[in-house]
């Protein structure tokens, strides 16, 4: 035991007793966050068989609006993610952003169990010792859950910048057929695919109870963070105070964004030979560390183990960070 976990057996036997506890007390919590799905559907479906749907009291919208501002259903917990969580509206446009639309007790959950399962293996596959894995399993859960909304949102945007010079098009035929904008924006919403579509239903559902058309665009432009919604809100914007012809505005629009993206693709094109040889450079010292671990594990244990070899360590992590950076600011263009 004490090989194979890299400490003694007291403590590594205490902390192996008590990651399965904290990982079943993280599921209940993340259980009882989530709701129950299936009265929700259940409710949903009677309300589709009555076709009827019920006044909603003042209280009840009180009650809505306050379950859209919090973080968790239990009270507590809501009570103490806003006291403790910091930049909690940053975090909940990330994971709008990613097409998540979950309260912050849920991801926590999530990060949790994420950081319960990291820490396991590392006590398991790992010759790391003991104290480590704290600080691993904190890193980790921090960091992967980061990493994949990050990327699913990136996904996301690169998705939308592809469809949405489309529905503009479809705006502007709308215009030009005497439709008002309004009605323009919601018909581009149920033709064109998600998440142009989504968004644009979503822009025009707010309108309906009482948002302002130009207010809504702008919440919509900061929790996609695209340039080009900006840019077609700004052109809303200034027709609806100078007045002009909008559909002639929102035709050159698309045009001009139909053109960075083809800017975009190109200079995607030119770079990936860059972008290909920093990936294999960034790769190469973690794969050619692992072999030399399967070849001779003592030997570069000691770059763990001993001192030295940490500082030596500390060194190489810095001086990779720092190519690596350069690297990625040579092939980012900003257009």
């Amino acid at each position: 035991m004490e090989a194979l976990l890299g400490g003694d057996a007291g403590s590594s036997t205490i902390l192996l007793l008590g990651l399965p506890i904290l990982g079943g007390i993280l599921i209940i919590f993340y259980a009882l966050t989530s709701g129950s799905k299936q009265d929700k559907f259940q409710a949903r479906l009677q309300q589709i068989k009555t076709g009827s749907r019920p006044q909603t009291t003042l209280e009840e919208k009180k009650i809505n609006a306050r379950r859209r501002t919090s973080d968790s259903e239990i009270a507590a917990l809501d009570s103490l993610i806003k006291k403790v969580l910091p930049r909690r509206e940053q975090l909940r446009l990330r994971l709008a952003r990613a097409g998540f639309e979950v309260p912050l007790g849920r991801y926590l959950a999530l990060c949790g169990i994420v950081s319960l399962v990291g820490s396991v293996l590392a006590l398991v596959f790992t010759p790391l010792p003991t104290a480590a894995v704290p600080f691993i399993a904190i890193i980790l859960g921090l960091a992967v859950p980061h990493i994949v909304v990050g990327h699913l949102g990136k996904r996301r945007q690169a998705k939308f910048i592809q469809n949405f010079p489309e529905a503009i098009d479809l705006m502007v035929r709308g215009l030009k057929s005497g439709l008002p904008i309004g009605e323009s924006i919601k018909t581009a919403g149920e033709e064109v695919a998600d998440p142009v579509g989504f968004e644009l239903r979503r822009v025009t559902d707010a309108v309906r109870l009482g948002g302002k058309l130009e207010d809504v665009l702008w919440e919509t432009s900061e929790r996609l963070d695209l340039q080009d919604f900006k840019f077609f809100t700004v052109s809303l914007a200034i027709q609806n105070e100078t007045g002009g012809n909008l559909s002639e505005t929102l035709g050159n629009l698309s045009s001009v964004l139909r053109g960075r993206r083809m800017i975009k693709m190109k200079i995607k094109a030119m770079s990936s030979e860059a972008k290909a040889s920093a990936y294999i450079i960034g790769c190469l010292p973690f794969v050619v560390g692992f072999f030399i671990y399967l070849v001779n594990s003592e030997y570069i244990m000691k770059l763990f183990l001993d001192p030295r070899g940490n500082m030596m360590l500390g060194v190489g992590g810095v001086s990779y960070l720092i190519g690596i950076s350069i690297m990625y600011k040579m092939v980012k263009f900003e257009i």
